[in-house]
């Protein structure tokens, strides 16, 4: 589902996005470290790592909420860090994290700000504004919620209203700030599926390595403000990557369903898991206490465990 990230621009691929030593301060300490990064234009490029890694204020840097200490950003021959907002934003749109208002507004209100950079101080919508509204809500699943009051809704209907405002400003490049937070897995798809199919730059933070590798064509890998690593995801998602970024254990493999790159996390030390398959080991069985010498004060019954209890499984790779 990825694509080339390197690849030539098509037509109404709008500009790549280039980031160059990038180094960010909050109250004095430093946050991100001389960090570069290049989208392609038409590219889907992720940005991941454990949380408090720099993700997000990175982005914020990108997308001018945050000064940077030194760096440079250019969205394709856009100076974005010297240019006026109005210039930056008629190209660029960004979905943050946070969306919460002191006012109230509708849902069709709140889209049709995204048409803000393209007119004139106190200019009303009109019906070409409408129109691009209508659309931007439709594409989100959210078109008969246009009268609904904003902050009646959902924390992931919210997130999809501010996706369609981005979607009304029909820019040329789009930066998302973990986009699926609160959204159940339906949406997760939906939305990182359109995204995917814009045909244009997108730069967004994301948790879940699994969609990353999923619908981004490279993915840059951040521990402590500076990029580990960066490329596609079948290349640099490994098990000693996670284990240094993230400080867990892991296993990828290849979904057996739909051939793409996954990862199963493996249980915390101490917990049972169940055997794995495979040969049995030769040479005589090792040592130890029978079943019946072992301890059972303590442990879970069997009736416990065959509750209704909330668990996952978690997909092994087989041994060979």
């Amino acid at each position: 589902m990825a694509r080339d990230a390197g690849a030539s621009a098509a037509p109404g691929q709008g500009a790549g996005l280039c980031a160059e030593h990038v180094s960010v301060r909050l109250g004095g300490t430093p946050v991100v470290h001389d960090l570069s990064l290049r989208v392609a234009a038409g590219a889907f490029v992720g940005v991941v790592g454990p949380n408090g890694c720099g993700k997000s204020t990175f982005l914020r840097s990108v997308y001018k909420a945050v000064r940077p200490h030194s760096g440079t950003v250019k969205l394709g021959e856009l100076d974005v860090l010297a240019s006026r907002p109005s210039a930056v934003f008629t190209e660029l749109a960004v979905v943050a994290q946070f969306n919460e208002l002191s006012f109230d507004f509708t849902v069709a209100e709140m889209v049709a700000m995204g048409r803000t950079p393209h007119k004139r101080p106190l200019e009303a919508t009109g019906s070409h504004d409408r129109a691009i509204v209508a659309d931007a809500l439709r594409r989100v699943r959210m078109d008969g919620y246009a009268d609904r009051t904003y902050q009646s809704l959902s924390g992931g209907e919210k997130q999809r209203v501010v996706l369609a405002r981005a979607l009304a400003q029909e820019p040329g490049f789009l930066i998302l700030d973990e986009p699926t937070n609160h959204l159940d897995i339906k949406y997760q798809l939906q939305i990182l599926s359109l995204v995917g199919q814009l045909g244009i730059g997108v730069l967004a933070a994301l948790h879940d390595l699994t969609m990353a590798a999923r619908y981004c064509d490279e993915l840059y890998v951040l521990k402590d403000g500076s990029v580990v690593t960066h490329g596609p995801p079948g290349e640099i998602l490994t098990p000693e990557l996670v284990r240094e970024v993230y400080e867990v254990e892991c296993e990828t493999y290849r979904n057996p369903v739909t051939g793409e790159l996954a990862l199963a996390y493996l249980d915390s030390p101490g917990r049972r898991q169940p055997p794995r398959e495979g040969p049995p080991t030769e040479g005589p069985p090792t040592e130890g206490p029978s079943t019946e010498e072992l301890p059972t004060e303590g442990l879970l019954s069997d009736e416990f465990l065959s509750e209704d209890v909330p668990c996952m499984d978690i997909p092994r790779k087989e041994h060979t």
